[in-house]
C-alpha cells in the first residue's frame, strides 16, 4: 500500500458545550416536542391500536401457533412420514412413529410434539407435509407460565384444531383431497392439478 494512498482521521476537538452535551440534550428534545405535535394534532388517522383491548385482524395466511389437522373421521391426519421434522431448520420437531391401527396408513404418530419457544414460524412443515396434517393457525396469543407450558404435544395440537374450526379461522391453505395431494391415486389425474379439490 502507498502512503499516498493511507489518509488520517483525527479525533474532532469538543469544546465546553460539546463536553457537557447541552446542543445534544437540546437537539434531542427538539426532536421529541416535534413528534409529539405532530402527534397531537395531526388529522391523520391514528394506527396504533390498543392490545388487548382492540384485537389485530391478520390476513388468513398468518403463521401462528401450529395445528395438527383431523381427517374426516376425526383421527390425526398425520402419517408420521417425518418430512417435517426433516425441513424443520429450528429442529423443534419430535416424532415417534408407530404401527397405525386404522387400515388406509401404514403409520400414525404415537408421539408428536412440537416446542413453540424454539419455533422460527416460518412455514417449511406446513409445506413439506405431504398429508397437510401441519397447518400454522391465525393464533398468535401463545402464553405460558413455564418452558414446558410452550411445548405442544399431540393433543394440544390437536385441540387448537378443533378450536380454530369451532372458531371458523381456518387457515387458507387447507386445500387439497381426503389426506393431502400427495396421498391422492394417481389415476384420478396425469397433471396432479386435477386431482386437487378446493
Amino acid at each position: 500500500m502507498k502512503a499516498e494512498d493511507i489518509s488520517w482521521v483525527k479525533s474532532p476537538e469538543f469544546g465546553v458545550m460539546d463536553q457537557i452535551f447541552l446542543p445534544a440534550i437540546f437537539t434531542g428534545m427538539v426532536t421529541t416536542l416535534t413528534h409529539m405535535g405532530n402527534t397531537l394534532f395531526s388529522s391523520k388517522d391514528v394506527v396504533t391500536q390498543q392490545f388487548p383491548e382492540q384485537r389485530p385482524n391478520l390476513p388468513a395466511n398468518y403463521r401462528g401457533v401450529h395445528r395438527l389437522n383431523r381427517d374426516d373421521e376425526g383421527r390425526v391426519k398425520c402419517v408420521a412420514c417425518y418430512m417435517c421434522s426433516t425441513a424443520c431448520p429450528a429442529h423443534c420437531i419430535d416424532i415417534v412413529a408407530a404401527p397405525s391401527p386404522w387400515p388406509d396408513r401404514e403409520k400414525y404418530p404415537e408421539v408428536f410434539v412440537i416446542d413453540e419457544l424454539r419455533c422460527i414460524y416460518c412455514g417449511m412443515c406446513e409445506q413439506a407435509c405431504p398429508v397437510d396434517a401441519i397447518e400454522l393457525t391465525t393464533l398468535y396469543d401463545l402464553t405460558g407460565h413455564s418452558r414446558e407450558e410452550m411445548i405442544f404435544n399431540k393433543e394440544k395440537l390437536l385441540s387448537v384444531f378443533d378450536k380454530t374450526v369451532a372458531m371458523g379461522t381456518d387457515p387458507v391453505r387447507t386445500t387439497h383431497g381426503r389426506l393431502g395431494v400427495a396421498s391422492e391415486p394417481a389415476s384420478r389425474g396425469v397433471t396432479g392439478s386435477s386431482s386437487m379439490q378446493t
